[in-house]
């Protein structure tokens, strides 16, 4: 069997030019990075903003396993599936992070014969957006630690600052650092950390911002710290703010990519979903629905984490509402969430998980029951898509689409995208079509003029299912804080793990009664949300024992091997 990574080489690839003519991009409006890859000038969006407006469909999941259950293959296979029955279709996917490339996860681009190309390109450095929001991000924390060596002049408080350092690489090791050692010539001495790039503030605003005015906008709002009398201290205090968008300048711009049967794919920032809101740009998704009779987009991790962000905030920021919701799930993770099996990366899977028993798919079914009523919550029609594993039996597909069905889905289709492509997935673009074209009553979760535990016990009771919220003494006071400060109007970003509907990640399957503890709330004024943190949080991964970036190499012909 090809891995992934030899299916995308052998693959024939289409000059990025003939994919944006067929798109409706202009010349002038591609800038070419090589043959197949090219940025778009955002001059496309105000030329397409009269075009009739396609369908919008989000592609997000239950609650996964450890290794995923095959939602960006779903999404790329659902586009190409789409083409495959006659519509114009277009791809809204992120970039991924290069620590779980070479951590955990290997490569991103979706798999098998659903695969964004050139796969090797996506995976790594593309276009170096990830690169710049890094650089802008540092040169930030840069001018900080700057500010505070040359006299203090806005007498932040050092204690309270709370905008680290970044770096793309999953590093445990810097989670927790102190700087400025060595002697007055080498800074103030201090406690600081680094995030992973993709969990910066500056990520999640290159996401949610709708042009470069707004953008500049945005990053002179983020608040560093708070000076000694209290008051926030920005990125426009600083004179940073500008240098930051100049660094962002090209960066927001949407990368044009392919997938294998050539339908065109926008490849557009990239915030986790359980720390940020794990949703690709603003930017794309407004300037494809305009040039195709439908987008597809994801949303990271399960449908409350990706989704539910999608839907409470970036919904908000675009103004746009999806058409349909694809929730994608897979027998084997249903079988983990009946609490019978453990599934841990790198191990091989339990011989009785492989084995056939849809009664215990059922009793694990609850978790996918529960992230359909979740999507329900906003009067957007479901479909199930069943990620199609060899290992999985016919009775136990037979049963989720049972399942299903009975529990409010609009449709329930099997999912052959990963082993055939656009011709395994041409039930599910069916469904896809049938309930797009139905009548949606879209609604968000709450208002805006809420109050921040207002809004933080609606998505914990009516999302995850908790009982009960317990906010910490830290929290209790960031709250007030940040009413008296007039942030109490901004939507909400749970910071929680996508490993569980709950905040603990041994909780499978369908929790109740659970207490969700609040022990923090941090400000992502850029952004425009509130961040509550759910139990323990980290915004700097680790490496597994085998990193996945082991395998990663040049070949004999300076090929790269290894790489998913």
């Amino acid at each position: 069997m090809l891995s992934d990574l030899e299916i995308a080489q052998k693959a024939k690839i289409k000059p990025i030019n003939e994919i944006a003519e067929k798109l409706g991009i202009l010349d002038d409006e591609l800038e070419l990075y090589g043959k197949y890859k090219a940025k778009i000038d955002l001059k496309a969006t105000a030329r397409v903003k009269n075009k009739p407006k396609g369908k919008y469909i989000d592609v997000t999941a239950i609650t996964p396993t450890p290794l995923g259950e095959g939602k960006t293959v779903t999404t790329i296979g659902l586009s190409q599936s789409l083409a495959k029955i006659g519509k114009s279709v277009l791809t809204c996917i992120r970039q991924p992070s290069l620590g779980p490339v070479f951590g955990i996860k290997g490569g991103a681009a979706g798999g098998g014969y659903s695969q964004v190309i050139p796969m090797e390109d996506f995976n790594l450095h593309l276009t170096g957006d990830v690169h710049a929001v890094g650089l802008a991000h540092n040169l930030l924390s840069a001018f900080v630690d700057n500010s505070l060596y040359h006299k203090n002049p806005f007498n932040i408080n050092p204690y309270s600052i709370t905008w680290p350092r970044v770096v793309d690489v999953s590093e445990r090791a810097l989670r927790k650092i102190v700087i400025g050692l060595g002697g007055k010539e080498d800074g103030v001495p201090r406690e600081s950390s680094f995030d992973i790039t993709v969990a910066s503030e500056v990520m999640a605003i290159l996401a949610l911002t709708t042009d470069l005015f707004d953008l500049r906008k945005r990053l002179g709002k983020i608040v560093i710290g708070l000076s000694k009398e209290g008051k926030p201290v920005t990125a426009e205090d600083l004179k940073c703010a500008g240098a930051m968008a100049v660094l962002l300048k090209d960066a927001i711009k949407p990368t044009l990519m392919q997938t294998l049967e050539h339908t065109p794919c926008l490849v557009h920032a990239g915030p986790f979903a359980n720390i940020a809101h794990g949703n690709s740009s603003v930017i794309a998704d407004q300037m494809g629905i305009h040039l195709a009779e439908y987008v597809v987009t994801e949303s990271g991790f399960g449908a409350d984490c990706g989704a539910e962000k999608f839907f409470d905030i970036k919904c908000r920021v675009s103004g746009l509402k999806p058409d349909a919701v694809v929730i994608v799930c897979s027998v084997r993770a249903l079988k983990m969430h009946s609490g019978k099996f453990s599934v841990v990366p790198g191990k091989p899977l339990p011989q009785k998980l492989l084995e056939e028993d849809p009664s215990i798919v059922a009793e694990g079914a609850a978790n996918m029951v529960k992230h359909i009523e979740n999507v329900r919550l906003y009067g957007v029609p479901v479909v199930i898509a069943i990620n199609r594993f060899p290992t999985d039996f016919d009775s136990e597909i037979a049963a989720v689409k049972k399942i299903a069905l009975q529990s409010g889905a609009d449709n329930a289709c099997e999912s052959n995208v990963w082993a055939k492509g656009g011709e395994g997935g041409r039930e599910l673009a069916e469904a896809v079509v049938a309930a797009a074209n139905q009548p949606a009553d879209f609604r968000f979760l709450y208002p805006l003029d809420a109050t921040i535990k207002e809004k933080i016990e609606t998505i914990a009771t009516k999302i995850y299912g908790a009982a009960r919220i317990e906010f910490a003494a830290l929290a209790e006071e960031k709250i007030k804080y940040y009413t008296n400060l007039g942030y109490n109007d901004l939507p909400i970003c749970m910071a929680k793990t996508h490993l569980s509907l709950s905040h603990d990640p041994k909780l499978k399957g369908r929790p109740t009664g659970f207490t969700l503890p609040i022990r923090d709330i941090r400000l992502a004024a850029g952004a425009g949300f509130l961040y509550p943190f759910c139990g323990e949080m980290r915004t700097m991964p680790g490496l597994p024992s085998e990193p996945a970036g082991t395998k990663v190499d040049i070949d004999e012909k300076g090929n790269v091997v290894g790489l998913f």
